[in-house]
């Protein structure tokens, strides 16, 4: 059965963190008259087949003829209406992909959608485009960064046209900047195939990888940090605490000057999970010290000038020489704001191969903040 293939091939790479985290990704099937399409937030992990949504294809291909305001809220609102009006009966209850149209576009069976370390490492890089061409040649597809939904697809559709013009076939290998990889086939096997060659491409090409251990560290130090947080900050609503050092985040928190590099989303998962603005706290600690007085009293003035500066709290704080921590209103959004820091260390390391990180600007980044669908994205992937 084709959908019990999807399902199988989307656990495969959703329970494989080195491609997709927390509910990062998506896939699809189609057949001649439906797509079935991964539901928004949802974790490919675990996910069953009655979690995939049946799109009426028919009604997908209208929304390509339709035109739509330039205003990005009201665009954004009107395509959402069009994609939950082309959902089959019965499937009222599920929210599709923001990157359904996507999907719909790539005339193959099967589309693994994912977000690997490794690849984003070059998509995030300087020298992303060039080093692709380097690689791989002309084969893939390469978009430049655009926000995503409709914007995207239709700018991957347009490239699409154009490839099709230049290749005579529709390309089965799409890399977007600053967001993750497209792998298209007929066949589950030709995705998985594709996926290995491509990571083993890229791997051969990398100077330094990430080392992703996880150090001990003295209790005192995170421990006393955790506890004055928590108690700071629960005076006005809950809030849950993770912490972790490896060597990787290490190297990145040792100074203001080392954490530049994670200063800065490489990609939207990177800012639904971990937030856009990480705050960094140099304290002088020592390896079996509590906080001092002066410690918290620092603590307290950079939290307070985050707050106004922001007007929410971050989700990772990096101290110095120590780790970094995560928060969250749930105990899963803290343990994912870690996994996505963490994930950003890896692509920082790994874009060392190709030039040197290339975060995304502040118009993408004020984007993915203020846009509706990932924050429903983040909620049901949060609870």
């Amino acid at each position: 059965m084709s959908l019990e293939a999807l399902v199988n091939i989307s656990r495969k790479y959703g329970a494989d963190p080195n491609f997709v985290i927390a509910g990062g990704g998506n896939t699809s099937y189609k057949d001649n008259k439906i797509l079935y399409i991964k539901g928004s937030g949802t974790s490919l992990a675990c996910i069953q087949a009655e979690d995939f949504v049946h799109m009426d294809r028919e009604k997908l291909q209208h929304i390509w003829q339709k035109e739509y305001p330039h205003n990005e809220s009201e665009r954004e609102r009107m395509v959402l209406e069009d994609l939950m009006e082309a959902r089959l009966p019965g499937e009222g209850h599920k929210r599709p992909s923001v990157e359904t149209m996507l999907h719909e576009l790539l005339p193959y069976a099967y589309v693994v959608h994912t977000h690997p370390a490794i690849v984003n490492g070059l998509t995030c890089s300087k020298q992303g485009e060039q080093a692709l061409r380097k690689l791989f040649g002309q084969v893939p597809l390469w978009i430049p960064i655009t926000n995503p939904g409709y914007i995207l697809s239709l700018r991957v559709k347009m490239a699409v046209e154009a490839y099709k013009t230049q290749h005579r076939r529709t390309p089965t290998v799409i890399f977007l900047q600053n967001h993750g990889i497209f792998v298209a086939a007929d066949t589950t096997k030709e995705i998985e195939e594709q996926y290995r060659f491509i990571i083993d491409t890229i791997s051969r090409h990398i100077k330094r990888f990430p080392q992703n251990d996880d150090i001990q560290v003295e209790y005192g130090p995170s421990k006393s940090i955790t506890d004055f947080l928590t108690t700071f900050h629960n005076n006005h609503h809950q809030l849950h605490i993770q912490f972790r050092r490896t060597s990787e985040l290490a190297r990145y928190t040792q100074d203001r000057e080392n954490f530049l590099a994670l200063q800065l989303p490489f990609t939207p998962d990177h800012i639904v999970y971990a937030g856009s603005n990480p705050l960094f706290i140099d304290l002088k600690l020592t390896e079996h010290s509590f906080l001092t007085e002066a410690n918290k009293e620092s603590i307290k003035n950079q939290w307070k000038e985050y707050l106004d500066m922001f007007k929410r709290p971050p989700k990772i704080i990096a101290v110095s020489s120590l780790g970094v921590f995560g928060l969250g209103l749930t105990e899963r959004a803290a343990e994912l704001a870690i996994e996505l820091i963490s994930d950003a260390a890896k692509v920082a390391c790994f874009t060392d191969s190709f030039g040197g990180p290339r975060h995304m600007e502040q118009i993408y980044i004020d984007f993915i903040n203020n846009w509706e669908v990932e924050q429903y994205r983040s909620n049901i992937s949060t609870k």
